[in-house]
């Protein structure tokens, strides 16, 4: 069998079981409209907000067309970047559709999420784990390190009116780290204005230059989340999957 170059896994992830990761960023470089300092892949190399083909749909399917009999939960798009800014990403799911039955799911940053492009492609996943960590444009700068000229609000009210139109399971994931603690009230606030199905409270666990917030503290934090239907990172349960044979499972991003 050939390498899969992007297709890994499954990863055993906490949110979604065994998980296929699917990369539509496959490149030596992080492509992303932001630069977490908590990323598990590093510095962005390539930061930007401009959609574009970066692997070919067909690339892609033909991996797909390789699969052998491995025990699936969802597939999922994340990898070597905010999985948005692949303008092919709706053509590949539809693809995807043809040849799989599991369901599909997203992990996006949300910075796009806003753009009728983007919340296109999003509305054909059958569950979307949109990201919002901050409530206010300072801590927006220091936790997200967006690309320059995006804005805090154009991303919330984006939250909201995809929210409003998507009619698939919708997770709202919130990282917490020192940056944002002092944030977790008003943020509460935003998850009960944009409503999703559950809210997945996070802390970086996985090795990172950023520090995560005790099982104690983020604990306290979920005291503010209190009625809404939450699931708390240090709750989850470990397991192993085996993983496809020749697959990269170092992109796994936010895929866990």
């Amino acid at each position: 069998m050939s390498k899969f170059k992007y297709i890994y896994g499954p990863v055993a992830s906490w949110r979604l079981g065994r998980s296929l990761g699917v990369d539509l960023l496959s490149t030596e470089d992080k492509v992303c409209s932001f630069n977490c300092p908590y990323c598990q892949l590093g510095t962005t190399g390539c930061l930007t907000d401009e959609r574009r083909v970066h692997v070919p749909t067909d690339e892609v399917i033909a991996e797909f067309k390789q699969l052998p009999d491995v025990e699936i939960d969802y597939i999922t798009f994340s990898g070597m970047g905010e999985p948005t800014l692949a303008a092919n990403l709706g053509e590949v799911v539809s693809e995807i559709k043809k040849l799989r039955k599991e369901p599909i799911a997203i992990l996006t940053n949300s910075s796009l999420i806003g753009e009728p492009d983007v919340q296109a492609d999003l509305i054909l996943m059958d569950r979307v784990i949109a990201k919002l960590d901050v409530a206010t444009r300072t801590t927006f700068e220091r936790m997200s390190q967006p690309v320059a000229e995006m804005q805090l609000m154009t991303i919330i009210r984006g939250l909201c009116s995809f929210r409003e139109m998507y009619k698939g399971h919708f997770d709202l994931q919130m990282m917490f780290t020192e940056i944002n603690e002092h944030e977790a009230k008003d943020m509460a606030s935003l998850a009960r204005l944009i409503k999703p199905d559950q809210v997945e409270l996070n802390t970086p666990l996985r090795p990172c230059n950023v520090k995560p917030l005790s099982k104690e503290s983020l604990a306290r934090v979920q005291e503010f989340f209190s009625g809404m239907n939450v699931r708390n990172v240090y709750d989850r349960k470990e397991f192993t999957t085996d993983v496809l044979e020749n697959s990269e499972v170092t992109r796994r991003g936010r895929n866990s």
